[in-house]
């Protein structure tokens, strides 16, 4: 292999030039965090700041889930193709003793494949697959949350108080239109109008935080 089986520049040997070395290395990155945007989209948008959706025990007949975004993107299916990649990387590079990879998350496989980069685009055949095949993902995901994603908006910090009366403080951001948000330290949920009111209260009054209504 002397060219990039992409766009066919001269690559000393690899299975891709370094332009599309990179764009790959972006592209692992960047999955995990486009595909959970993809999970907050689920919820229909459209909902005002307190008019929380409820995803568990919904009466009448109108569904929680957005189904035209199930449809389109399964983030399922994405984990599912980013696993056999790194099975079959995996199985390539140590054949004599390939046991499946340990469970592991769609950003899980992600960060394990973007570490074998090197590995990656010097000996393995299925580079270009690999390269075609994360960028479809990738395309089929920002049809539904932009390009590029949102990033996160810093809403202030955690409010919540342990049993020993601590309060927790670690920042809490959302992606825009989310409207329920866990704390990553403690894993208090806000996501009533009495939670938001909560949080917005009891923070610093001379703090920078960026809250605003849904």
């Amino acid at each position: 292999m002397t060219a990039c089986e992409l766009c066919g520049e001269e690559t000393a040997g690899r299975y891709l030039c370094e332009r599309h070395i990179v764009q790959l290395a972006k592209r692992l990155d960047e999955l995990p965090k486009v595909y959970d945007e993809v999970g907050h989209c689920l919820v229909p948008r459209g909902h005002g700041w307190g008019e929380i959706v409820a995803t568990r025990g919904a009466a009448g007949p109108r569904s929680p889930i957005d189904e035209d975004v199930l449809d389109t993107v399964n983030w399922v299916r994405a984990a599912e193709v980013m696993r056999l990649w790194r099975v079959d990387v995996q199985r390539e590079r140590w054949p004599q003793h390939s046991p499946p990879p340990p469970p592991a998350d769609l950003a899980g496989d992600c960060r394990w494949l973007a570490m074998e980069l090197d590995w990656i685009v010097d000996h393995y055949p299925g580079t270009g697959d690999l390269f075609r095949e994360a960028a479809e993902l990738e395309s089929q995901a920002r049809t539904i949350v932009g390009d590029p994603a949102p990033r996160p908006q810093r809403l202030g910090t955690c409010v919540a108080v342990d049993s020993d009366g601590v309060v927790c403080g670690a920042v809490v951001s959302r992606l825009p239109g989310q409207t329920r948000v866990q704390c990553r330290w403690c894993s208090y949920s806000y996501e009533s109008e009495q939670d938001w009111l909560l949080l917005l209260h009891f923070q610093p009054k001379d703090g920078d935080s960026t809250w605003e209504a849904a």
